[in-house]
C-alpha cells in the first residue's frame, strides 16, 4: 500500500483488475471476428476463409503430437471452439489498463491480430485461403480481427466501473482567524 498523495487513505499500488470485463470482451471479439468469417463467406465468393487456416493448424499441430486429428465436421467444430478460446484470451487483452484506452488497445490488438492472420499462413505452412483473392481477402481478414478488437473494446467500457474521480482538494486551514480561506503557500 502506497499513502495517499493527499494525504487520504493509503491506496494500492496494482488496483484490482476487473478480469471478468477483460474476459468478457474478448469473447465478444472472438464471437465478433466468427460471426463475420462464418457470416460473409457465405455470400461473398472470395471472403476470408480463417476457418480453413485454422483446420489446417489444428490438424498439424495434433499431428505433430502424436494423435489423430480429428476429420470432417469434428474438425470444425475443434477448430471454432480452439479459435473461440484462444481469440477469447487474445482479445481479452483490451483489459489491460484503463476503460479509457480500451478503444486504442482494441484497434492495435485487432490490427495486429488480422496482419498476422493475413500475411503469416504461407510462411507457416498453412498454404493461402481457399478463394483467396488479392488485395481483397486479406483485407477483409484484417477488418474482421479489428472489428473483434473495437468489439471487446467496447464492450470493456461498457462492464467496465467507471473511473474514480480523485476528491477535491481538501480546503486549507488558512490562519485560523476564522476569515475566508484562501491558498496557502507549499511549505519549503
Amino acid at each position: 500500500m502506497t499513502p495517499h498523495p493527499a494525504g487520504g487513505p493509503a491506496t494500492s499500488a496494482h488496483p484490482a483488475r476487473p478480469w471478468g470485463a477483460a474476459l468478457l470482451s474478448g469473447l465478444a471479439g472472438a464471437v465478433t471476428v466468427n460471426l463475420l468469417n462464418e457470416g460473409v463467406r457465405q455470400v461473398l465468393p472470395h471472403a476470408p476463409r480463417v476457418e480453413v487456416i485454422g483446420e489446417r493448424a489444428l490438424r498439424d499441430v495434433v499431428g505433430a503430437a502424436g494423435a489423430t486429428p480429428p476429420r470432417g465436421k469434428a474438425l470444425y467444430r475443434w477448430t471454432l471452439g480452439a479459435d473461440l478460446l484462444s481469440n477469447s484470451l487474445y482479445f481479452g487483452l483490451v483489459g489491460l489498463g484503463p476503460a479509457s484506452g480500451a478503444g486504442a488497445r482494441g484497434a492495435a490488438l485487432g490490427l495486429a491480430a488480422g496482419v498476422g492472420a493475413a500475411a503469416l499462413p504461407e510462411p507457416l505452412g498453412l498454404g493461402r485461403q481457399p478463394g483467396e483473392r488479392r488485395p481483397l481477402t486479406p483485407l477483409l481478414t484484417v477488418l474482421w480481427y479489428l472489428a473483434g478488437g473495437l468489439a471487446a473494446a467496447a464492450v470493456y467500457r461498457r462492464l467496465s466501473p467507471p473511473a474514480a474521480v480523485a476528491p477535491a482538494d481538501a480546503p486549507d486551514e488558512g490562519d485560523g482567524a476564522g476569515g475566508e480561506e484562501g491558498p496557502t503557500a507549499p511549505p519549503i
